[in-house]
């Protein structure tokens, strides 16, 4: 069954909406202004969190609802609701024309329609029972107490999520996505003696349970995840100052996320906030560096057949050999630069307007195998993986805690180290960037992205990166 037969069940057939009412109504709606859409959702999701030997949460919700949208230049009605009925889609359409107050637009074009299916439509929570998902956990937190002794606190969470979407515009234009998404995470903390330190992995998709259940897939997450525990466990207080940095392959381009990612949507961009600004053709970034964010990867967390206003997505490169070659785009950001959407409007909810977000952003592999990288620095750091991070778009400036990191002494990896936080400004560090490996990975499948209060999945991906010369906060110099 196809994308838009299964939501016309949903938004139509379960409840009192009459589609051709609906798609009229969306019609007068829009008439005069420059773009809209009606973006009708229905979501399921579950979380379960073992934690210290218990389940500490189990948690169930279904929501539904609509978002209703007109565009009069840069001027947005926007009205939404949880009540799928005529008389409450009405009001919104009368709160959301009012926006229009005489103006006379002329509507774009809607967005090319597609067949492309990037993932299944299987509902992942249906496909297990409560008691195998709380027996996995069970399962896991048994496994990793029995890899080792020193294994003083296993914490254990898994999600999954069944969204349906169909996006009406005028004169008839509807398209429908159909988007699973599963994850599992395996954090562990680790003693010896007084000092206790953790470690943390997980995986995900857009995706069946089944991918999780297996136990070749969690195994080796909780193996990871132990692992970094215990290399925690040895570290010493990472050294302060400016130094050599080698970044690692596959999760570590969330600093490439947040500290250059951003600052390519095109928001940002044409309100000339972002530190990338007015440099399209310019050299932004060292000879090789070539990035782009591609939602068109099979499975993918951050893959979307379409995005949230109804466009295929695509992959859009964004720095070319290091020249600033593109933008993200939603649909109102790509009119009023003069272009078009690259299919990245994105939101969280029905509740939510779309904007330029991320998909997969990603930096192309080069030619250096990574110990070649690690062998041609006498003196510095490798981030093997990171936590969290902070980035002002404005100036690009960022700071980032390493969570996985060791001392490279004589072009060999040393000590594991801690505490250790890569401070720069994105705009600079990629022109520092001076050896690219070959060895290009994705992530395992668990980022998620804010902007402006709102949430979304995304993916990431670089492969090994030598950056010459970075400021590294710690505790000793």
């Amino acid at each position: 069954m196809s994308s838009l037969a299964q939501t016309d069940k949903l938004f139509f057939d379960a409840t009192s909406l009459d589609r051709g009412k609906v798609e009229r109504l969306v019609s007068e709606t829009l008439a005069g202004a420059d773009d809209g859409e009606l973006y009708l959702e229905y979501a399921q999701s579950e979380g379960m969190v073992w934690d210290d030997g218990k389940l500490r949460t189990a948690s169930f919700d279904t929501s539904q609802g609509f978002g209703l949208r007109a565009v009069c230049g840069e001027t947005i009605g926007f009205a939404h609701a949880v009540n799928l009925d005529e008389e409450t889609l009405r009001r919104a359409a009368s709160s959301v024309a009012a926006v229009k107050g005489g103006y006379a637009g002329t509507l774009a074009l809607p967005p090319i329609g597609t067949n492309r299916h990037l993932y299944g439509d299987d509902n992942p929570l249906l496909s297990k029972t409560f008691e195998e998902r709380l027996v996995l956990l069970q399962e896991i937190d048994a496994y990793v107490r029995a890899r080792d002794p020193h294994v003083h606190q296993v914490s254990v969470s898994l999600a999954a999520m069944w969204q349906a979407v169909q996006i009406i515009g005028a004169g008839g234009f509807r398209v429908a996505d159909i988007r699973p998404l599963v994850r599992l995470n395996v954090s562990v903390v680790a003693k010896q003696g007084d000092r206790m330190e953790s470690g943390a992995h997980g995986a995900g998709g857009r995706l069946s349970y089944d991918h999780l259940f297996d136990p070749t897939q969690w195994q080796g997450m909780a193996d990871e995840a132990l692992r970094k525990a215990l290399v925690n466990l040895e570290a010493v207080e990472a050294r302060a100052g400016e130094m050599t940095v080698v970044v690692g392959a596959g999760w570590p381009a969330v600093l490439l996320h947040e500290a250059i990612g951003h600052g390519l949507e095109g928001d940002f961009n044409r309100k000339k906030t972002s530190a990338f600004a007015g440099l399209l053709g310019q050299q932004v970034a060292a000879k090789g560096v070539t990035i782009m964010d591609d939602g068109t990867l099979e499975n993918r967390r951050g893959s979307i057949s379409i995005d949230d206003e109804g466009t295929p997505s695509q992959c859009t490169t964004l720095i070319e050999d290091g020249k600033l070659v593109g933008y993200m785009q939603d649909r109102l950001n790509g009119r009023l630069m003069g272009g078009a959407s690259t299919g990245n409007g994105r939101r969280e909810s029905f509740a939510c307007q779309p904007y330029p977000r991320m998909t997969n952003t990603m930096m192309l592999a080069g030619s250096h195998v990574p110990e070649e990288i690690i062998a041609s620095v006498d003196r510095g750091i490798y981030a093997a993986d990171f936590g969290g991070g902070q980035v002002d778009i404005t100036s690009g400036k960022f700071v980032f805690s390493a969570t996985e990191a060791y001392e490279i002494e004589g072009g060999k990896i040393g000590r594991p180290v801690k505490g250790a936080s890569l401070v720069g400004s994105g705009f600079e560090v990629l022109k520092k960037v001076s050896m690219i490996g070959n060895d290009v990975k994705l992530d395992t499948g668990v980022g998620t992205c804010g902007k402006n209060g709102q949430s979304v999945p995304v993916g990431v991906a670089q492969p090994t990166l030598r950056i010459d010369a970075m400021t590294v906060g710690g505790a000793s110099v």
